[in-house]
């Protein structure tokens, strides 16, 4: 009976050391940025490097196949990563498991308006003021080039197409970009 007390005051001593060093652990999104192994920040936005693609539900090729992707260029978010696979997200939420050299850096996004029923307005500069390019319907894609935080430059339509049209739009009506986000 007399070791009991010491044996409970030094677990208590451990505790509150614990507790202690917990405080001093660097937030837990640098730690995970450190650990991925491609050692970039996550999520992240990028495309769709060839087609057809196949999203399967696990990382590897033992896993099934749970859906495919027929188009390239398509914006997806990466939420985590396994070696050298990754599990991203696309514009629905679904998620699924595919490998990195079907990835791409490039930078494209869909037309989100912020009104229901809305359209997303491209404009040739900057500013609300800008006159009028097009007027995108939701879910339209496009290619980003770059981001200031409030506006992003971007380019709809295929390439080689006469009907392509570049401008600029509110970085908050485009899904494949994180609000304040600056990139070029």
């Amino acid at each position: 009976m007399l070791f009991l007390p010491r044996i409970l005051g030094r677990f208590r001593a451990a505790i509150a050391l614990l507790l202690a060093l917990s405080a001093c652990v660097l937030p837990v999104p640098a730690v995970l940025a450190q650990d991925n192994p491609s050692g970039l920040p996550l999520p992240r936005f990028v495309t769709t490097r060839s087609h057809p693609i196949n999203v399967r539900v696990g990382p590897g090729t033992r896993y099934e196949i749970a859906w495919n992707y027929t188009v390239s260029g398509l914006p997806v978010e990466i939420v985590q990563e396994f070696d050298t696979w990754r599990k991203i997200r696309d514009v629905d939420g679904d998620e699924g498991w595919v490998h990195q050299s079907l990835l791409s850096g490039g930078r494209a996004g869909f037309a989100t308006p912020l009104i229901a029923n809305g359209e997303v307005i491209m404009r040739t500069g900057k500013s609300d003021d800008a006159a009028i390019r097009a007027r995108l319907a939701p879910g339209v894609r496009v290619s980003i080039s770059e981001c200031d935080g409030t506006w992003c430059n971007v380019a709809a339509g295929q390439p080689g197409e006469k009907q392509s049209y570049s401008g600029w739009v509110p970085q908050a009506e485009l899904w494949g970009v994180y609000p304040d986000e600056e990139f070029d």
